[in-house]
């Protein structure tokens, strides 16, 4: 394990609206506002989505199994945000509901949002970690970087 540690710093509430795509909104936020590192919660209602929920065999590098969901689903989630070379990354996991059938997984693309969903987005401040793509896997990871004495 490895870690680093540091404060919150700004805390931005956010109301998605109806047809929003949630990932290219929140990345909008995050580059608009210069946020770095945070971390984020919601929840409320999506149209559709795609997510990532494992790869299809347990080997590395990963092979991710896709699925696609439509027609208004009650969901929840969180995400982080971190910098690496290409600056500001969000990462979102959602659990999504309707009726009798739950999925979980990582939001990909196509995330619109139905009617409305809510999010609470803390910056971290004085966090000494970038995501990067990691050699062995292929995937793209968070790196806690030394910090210096």
């Amino acid at each position: 394990m490895k870690y680093t540690k540091g404060s919150i710093g700004r805390i931005f509430v956010i109301k998605f609206e109806n047809n929003d795509d949630l990932n290219v909104e929140m990345e909008k936020l995050v580059k608009k506002e210069k946020i770095r590192t945070g971390f984020f919660l919601f929840l409320g209602g999506m149209a559709q989505g795609d997510i990532v929920s494992g790869p299809k065999k347990p080997v590395i590098p990963p092979d991710p199994y896709m699925h696609s969901f439509g027609g208004d689903w009650e969901v929840f989630g969180t995400g982080s945000v971190f910098s690496g070379k290409q600056g500001p990354q969000v990462h979102i996991h959602i659990s999504a509901g309707k009726k009798k059938k739950a999925l979980t997984g990582c939001l990909r693309k196509n995330s619109k949002i139905f009617i409305t969903t809510e999010a609470v987005l803390y910056e971290l401040k004085g966090v000494n970690a970038v995501k990067e793509i990691d050699a062995a896997t292929g995937v793209n990871m968070l790196k806690i970087l030394p910090t210096s004495l």
